[in-house]
C-alpha cells in the first residue's frame, strides 16, 4: 500500500511525539533510592563551577568525571555571573553534562557561598533601599524570586529539566541557611518557608532540596554537609539521606598552607555514609578550578581553588584520589540493587566495629560493610563468612558478604607527582618587558571625581567594579600649629583589606590585614586594622591621599552582607605626642573609583594607550603601582600552563586580556604545622596534614590554553601594586612526570601516564613485601627477582598498562603470613624527553597520604639515577638473576644520607664503586632536602649552586647516565640484554658463565670510566 503524502506527514509527527515523549525521564524517590525512570539508584555526584574553568575544559573535566564513577555533576548558580557571556554559558554546561552521560544538580540558592565574592550575589542588589538579604523582606523576595524564575524559565526554554529529557534530576533553593538562621529569630523561619512555597510553585519536575536545613518544610529534601554525615538523619522518615557537599579538601587563604585530605579518609566518609542508608554523595569539590578575575571570596581567599579535589586545579587526575574513589563508586556499585531494595540489619562487635548487612528478602543476595572507626586494626570472625582484618579508621565491602571487594585504607591506585617545568620543545627565552606607571598625579594632589563629608563604605561606592577607591583630603596649617605639635602621625582606621597612604605626593606607608590579628582588630572586625605612620607636615595646605584595597568580599556568616570594607567610618586622625589633635574623618572628602590604569584598560593589549608602555635599559624593579608587559610563545604540547610569578609582590595579571586572577606570592605560608608523615586515621579538618610550610601560598597561576591566541603569540600584563621584579617570570607546562602504584594481592595494579606521554622506565619495582613508600620503595625480606622483568615489558613504552598483581604473574609463591603487594614507581615523558627534566614538584604526598622520606629531594630534582652491578647475582639455588637487587638487611640510615648509601658515605650499598651522590655546603656538609628546600624558595640558590640529590635503584644491571646520548647507547644494550636474560632464565650460573655471552669484568685493569 502506498502511502500518500499526508499519512507520512502524520505518522512523522507521531514518531517524532513518541521519540520526544519517550525521552521525558521521571524522578521520584523514598527512603533507600533515588529512583530514575523506574531505576532505584544509589548517586555520585561531584561539584564543578562552570565559572572557575573555562568552556574549553568543560568536556574533559566531565569525561573525567564520567570514568571517575560519578553519575551526576552539581553546580551553584552564580547570580553575579548568570548571563550566557563567556564562561557563564550555563545552558552549554549543562548540555555538555548530559552529552557524557552525567545527570545535573541544579543548586539556584541564589545565596552560594563557594568562597565566591559577596556569596555571589550581585552589589546592586546590597545597594537597593530597605533591602536585607536572606530574611523575610519584600525587597529581598521580590529581587530573589525573579532570579530563580528567570534561570528556572532558561532551563526549561533549553529542556534541561530531566521530565523534558534533560539533565537536570535534582534543584536546590538557599544553602546552608540554618548555620546561620538563629540571629534573624522569626523572620528567617518564616523566610525559610516561603523559600519553599516560592521553589515548588516554579513547577520543575523534579524534587527540591535545602542543605543544611534541619526544619525544611515538606516537600523539601533536607540534606547534610560537612566532612562527615554517616550519622545525619533527614527530618522526614520517608526522604532519602543525602550528602550535598562531602568535603574533599578544604580551600586555602592568602599566608595559607596547603590543605590536604588523605583519599583514605575521603573514601571512608562515603564508605560510612553508604554503610549507614546513605543514597547520594556529593563531593564538594570534585574539580574546584581558579578564581579567574576578582571572583574570590573570603576575603583572602587564594586565586587558585583547588581544593585537593580529586581533579586538580588543572583538570589533570590528581592520584591516588581519582583513582582510590573510582574503585570505590564500582564497588559499591556492585551492590546497588541489594542496597536500594533489600533489608538492612547491624551487629556492634565491640567499640568502633560494625557490620551492616543488606538482604535481599526475595533472592537471599546480601552485601555487607565492615567498619573500624578506632585507631588501630581490628580482626572480625565471621564464622561461616570468613575472618577479616579491618585496618584502624577503614570500612570494608564484602560482595555476598564472603569476598572483600574494597577497603578503604587499601590504595590500589597510582600516585601521580606532578611537576611544573619547560615542555621538552621549548627552549628557555630572556622575556623583553616594558613598563608604565600608574597615572597618579591628580589624585596625589587630592582631585577625585565626586565629594562627600564623611568617609564611605568601599564596596557600596564603587559597587564592586574594581578593587581599588581613593579617599582624599587636605588640612590646612600655619606656622603656630606646627610649632605646638612635634612628632606628628597619621592614624587611620580601616575595615581592610590593604591601605596605601601619601601625604603630600609622598608615600608614607603600606600595610595589609592580618587575619585574626587581635592585636590590630578595630570593633572586633578581623580584617580590620589601625593604619600609623609619622608625617612631616608643612605650612599651608598638605594634602592626604589614601588607596584602600579589598582582596575579596565576604562570602558567608550571619549578616555577612553588611560587613563594612575600606576606610568606612575611620577614624582618621593626626596625632602628636600620642594624643589626637585633628579629627579629619568628618571632613571633605574626594573620591576616585579605581585605578587610572583600570580606565585606560591597560590590561588589554589592544587598548588605545597601549603606547603608554615604554621600554627601558634599566627595568625600574621594586617599585610600587607599575604595570609591566610582556610577550611571549605559547608552549609547545596540550598540558596545563601555569605562569611562575615568584618575584612579583601583589596584584594582579592578565593574558591576552583575560584576567588569571590575583596574585601575591610574597605571603608566605607559616614555616610550622606541616607533619613529616600524615596519619590519615582520626577526624580531618582543614589544619590537618597541611603542607607547604614556609612557602609563597600560590607561586604558579593557571593560564587556560584557550586564552592562548592561536598565532602562538600572546601578551602578559601586571599590575604591581607594592613592587616586585618580573625578570625572573616565566611560563610552564603541568605534566606527571613520576608515577607510583602499590597494590594488593589480587587486584590489577593501573598505571597511566597523562598528556600523551609514555611510561619510559621503572625505577623501581618489587613483589612481596616492599616496604616505603612513593620516592622511597624498598625491596623487603620476601620478593620476586622478576619484578622488574615483568612490569618493564607490560609497561615501557605505553602511555598505560595494567599488571594483575599475583604469585604466578611473577613467578612467586604467596605467603600467608603477609600481605602480598606490588610497589612499582615509574617515569612518563614525552617524545625527545629526558627524565632529567630539573622541574618544580608540585604535590609529593605519598599513596597514604604521608611524606615520603625523599619528598624534599623530589621537589628539588625530577629524576632517579641508576645503580651499577660489578658482579653476577646468584640466588639462593643458583641460579642467575638477569634483574634485580640483592636481599641485604637495610642498614640504619642517616637523616642526610642517601637511604641506598651507606650512612656518613659517599658508596653505594649495591655497589663496591664510589659514586657522585650529592653536593653540599660551603662546610661541605650535605644538605638536606628541607634545607635545599627552604634555601631555594627563599631566594639564596643561584642556578650554579643548584643541588643535584641522588638516590639509588636496581634496574637492568646497568648504569643509565642522565645524558641522552649516553641513555640512547645504554637503551640500545638493555634491549641486547632482555635477550640474554631469556636465554640464561633458569640456568645454573656455572652453565651461564660457561656460555660465555656476558663478561662481568670487561674493564680492563687500570682504566678510568668516563666521568659524567
Amino acid at each position: 500500500m502506498k502511502l500518500s503524502g499526508s499519512q507520512i506527514e502524520i505518522l512523522l509527527i507521531a514518531s517524532l511525539a513518541l521519540l520526544c515523549s519517550s525521552s521525558a525521564i521521571t524522578v521520584d524517590y523514598d527512603s533507600n533510592a533515588v529512583i530514575i525512570n523506574g531505576e532505584r539508584k544509589i548517586i555520585f555526584a561531584g561539584a564543578i563551577h562552570y565559572p572557575r574553568s573555562t568552556p574549553e575544559m568543560w568536556p574533559e573535566l566531565f569525561q573525567k568525571a564520567k570514568e571517575g564513577g560519578i553519575d551526576a555533576i552539581e553546580t551553584y548558580i552564580f547570580w553575579d555571573r548568570h548571563e550566557p557571556v563567556r564562561r557563564q554559558d550555563i545552558v552549554k554546561f549543562f548540555k555538555l553534562a548530559q552529552e557524557a552521560g552525567l545527570h545535573v544538580i541544579l543548586r539556584i540558592g541564589p545565596y552560594v557561598c563557594a568562597e565566591w565574592s559577596y556569596g555571589g550575589f550581585p552589589m546592586w542588589l546590597h545597594n537597593i533601599p530597605g533591602i536585607e538579604l536572606r530574611t523575610d523582606n519584600e525587597i529581598y523576595k521580590n529581587e530573589m524570586q525573579i532570579f530563580t524564575t528567570k534561570i528556572v524559565d532558561v532551563c526549561k526554554e533549553a529542556k534541561l529539566f530531566a521530565p523534558q529529557g534533560g539533565p537536570i534530576i535534582l534543584a536546590q533553593i538557599e544553602n546552608e541557611y540554618g548555620n546561620v538562621m538563629g540571629p534573624y529569630g522569626d523572620a528567617g523561619r518564616r523566610y525559610v518557608n516561603w523559600c519553599a512555597q516560592m521553589a515548588v510553585g516554579q513547577n520543575v519536575g523534579v524534587p527540591w532540596i535545602m542543605c543544611q536545613q534541619s526544619n525544611a518544610p515538606q516537600p523539601m529534601i533536607n540534606t547534610c554537609n560537612g566532612f562527615y554525615c554517616d550519622q545525619f538523619k533527614p527530618n522526614n522518615p520517608k526522604s532519602p539521606k543525602m550528602w550535598t557537599e562531602n568535603w574533599s579538601g578544604w580551600f586555602k587563604l592568602w599566608g595559607g598552607r596547603d590543605p590536604y585530605r588523605t583519599a583514605e579518609d575521603l573514601a571512608f566518609s562515603v564508605a560510612r555514609f553508604i554503610q549507614n542508608g546513605g543514597v547520594l554523595n556529593s563531593y564538594y569539590m570534585y574539580h574546584g578550578g581558579t578564581n579567574f578575575g576578582r571572583t574570590a571570596g573570603g576575603p583572602y581567599i587564594t586565586t587558585s581553588y583547588d581544593y585537593n579535589a580529586p581533579l586538580d586545579e588543572y583538570g589533570n587526575l590528581n592520584q591516588p584520589k581519582w583513582g582510590h574513589l573510582k574503585q570505590l563508586h564500582e564497588a559499591i556499585k556492585q551492590g546497588e540493587r541489594i542496597l536500594t531494595n533489600g533489608t538492612v540489619t547491624s551487629k556492634n562487635f565491640w567499640g568502633g566495629v560494625d557490620q551492616t548487612t543488606y538482604t535481599n528478602q526475595g533472592t537471599g543476595e546480601r552485601f555487607c560493610f565492615l567498619s573500624n572507626t578506632n585507631m588501630e586494626e581490628a580482626n572480625v570472625d565471621l564464622g561461616q563468612d570468613g575472618k577479616y582484618s579491618l585496618p584502624a579508621w577503614s570500612a570494608t565491602i564484602l560482595q555476598d558478604c564472603n569476598k572483600e571487594i574494597y577497603n578503604t585504607a587499601k590504595v590500589n591506585t597510582q600516585t601521580s607527582i606532578m611537576v611544573k617545568k619547560l615542555h621538552e620543545e621549548d627552549k628557555p627565552v630572556q622575556l623583553s618587558w616594558t613598563w608604565a606607571p600608574e597615572p597618579m598625579k591628580g589624585v596625589l594632589e587630592g582631585k577625585g571625581r565626586f565629594r562627600a563629608t564623611e568617609l564611605l563604605e568601599q564596596k557600596e561606592t564603587t559597587v564592586d567594579t574594581t578593587d581599588y577607591l581613593w579617599y582624599m583630603t587636605s588640612v590646612n596649617l600655619n606656622e603656630t600649629t606646627l610649632k605646638k605639635w612635634t612628632n606628628v602621625t597619621l592614624r587611620v582606621g580601616t575595615r581592610g583589606h590593604t591601605l596605601h597612604a601619601y601625604v603630600n605626593k609622598k608615600e608614607i606607608g603600606t600595610q595589609f590585614s592580618k587575619q585574626a590579628n587581635a592585636q590590630q582588630s578595630v570593633k572586633g572586625d578581623d580584617y580590620s586594622f589601625l593604619f600609623e605612620k609619622p608625617v612631616t607636615l608643612t605650612s599651608g595646605t598638605n594634602t592626604i591621599s589614601l588607596l584602600s584595597a579589598t582582596v575579596g568580599l565576604a562570602n558567608y556568616g550571619q549578616y555577612y552582607d553588611k560587613k563594612p570594607v575600606g576606610i568606612a567610618e575611620g577614624p582618621v586622625q593626626l596625632v602628636a605626642n600620642g594624643k589626637p589633635f585633628m579629627d579629619l574623618t568628618s571632613y571633605q572628602w574626594s573620591y576616585k573609583i579605581g585605578l587610572s590604569g583600570e580606565a585606560k584598560r591597560y590590561n588589554d593589549p589592544n587598548s588605545p594607550h597601549a603606547s603608554k608602555f615604554t621600554a627601558s635599559d634599566n627595568l625600574p624593579t621594586g617599585r610600587a603601582m607599575t604595570w609591566y608587559k610582556t610577550t611571549f610563545a605559547s608552549p609547545s604540547g596540550t598540558e596545563p600552563v601555569v605562569v611562575d610569578l615568584l618575584g612579583m609582590g601583589k596584584g594582579h595579571a592578565w593574558v591576552n586580556g583575560k584576567s588569571l586572577g590575583r596574585f601575591w606570592p610574597t605571603q608566605i605560608a607559616d614555616a610550622k604545622g606541616c607533619p613529616d608523615t600524615c596519619d590519615y586515621r582520626g577526624s580531618y579538618n582543614g589544619d590537618k596534614c597541611v603542607t607547604n610550610c614556609g612557602n609563597p601560598s600560590q607561586r604558579w597561576y593557571h593560564i587556560p590554553r584557550s586564552y592562548l591566541n592561536k598565532d602562538g603569540q600572546n601578551t602578559l600584563i601586571l599590575f604591581e601594586e607594592v613592587g616586585g621584579n618580573p625578570t625572573n617570570v616565566s611560563f610552564q607546562i603541568v605534566a606527571v612526570e613520576t608515577i607510583c602504584g602499590n597494590a594488593y594481592e589480587g587486584s590489577t595494579l593501573e598505571l597511566s601516564c597523562e598528556g600523551g606521554r609514555t611510561i619510559s622506565d621503572i625505577q623501581f619495582a618489587s613483589y612481596g613485601d616492599p616496604e616505603g613508600t612513593c620516592g622511597a620503595f624498598m625491596k623487603g625480606s620476601f620478593y620476586a627477582t622478576r619484578s622488574a622483568a615483568v612490569v618493564e615489558k607490560a609497561c615501557v613504552g605505553k602511555q598505560s598498562c595494567g599488571i594483575l598483581v599475583s604469585g604466578e604473574t611473577f613467578g612467586l609463591k604467596k605467603r600467608s603470613d603477609i600481605a602480598n603487594r606490588l610497589a612499582v614507581q615509574a617515569v612518563c615523558t614525552g617524545d625527545g624527553e629526558t627524565e632529567d627534566s630539573g622541574g618544580e614538584y608540585m604535590d609529593t604526598k605519598t599513596v597514604s597520604g604521608r611524606h615520603s622520606k625523599f619528598s624534599s629531594q623530589l621537589q628539588s630534582k625530577a629524576s632517579l639515577s641508576i645503580s651499577v652491578y660489578d658482579e653476577p647475582e646468584i640466588d639462593p639455588e643458583g641460579r642467575l638473576i638477569a634483574c634485580g637487587g640483592k636481599p641485604k638487611k637495610e642498614k640504619a640510615t642517616d637523616p642526610d644520607s642517601d637511604v641506598r648509601s651507606e650512612a656518613g658515605s659517599f658508596k653505594s650499598v649495591n655497589s663496591r664503586k664510589i659514586q657522585k651522590r650529592r653536593k653540599t655546603s660551603d662546610s661541605g656538609r650535605a644538605y638536606t632536602g628541607n634545607e635545599y628546600a627552604s634555601k631555594k624558595a627563599g631566594g639564596h640558590m643561584r642556578r650554579k649552586d643548584k643541588l643535584e640529590p641522588y638516590a639509588y635503584w636496581p634496574l637492568y644491571c646497568k648504569m643509565m647516565s642522565r645524558r641522552p646520548e649516553h641513555r640512547a647507547a645504554a637503551r640500545k644494550g638493555m634491549a641486547r640484554a632482555e635477550k640474554m636474560a631469556k636465554k640464561l632464565e633458569g640456568k645454573s650460573a656455572s652453565t651461564a658463565l660457561s656460555m660465555k655471552l656476558i663478561n662481568f669484568n670487561s674493564q680492563k685493569k687500570g682504566s678510568k670510566r668516563k666521568s659524567r
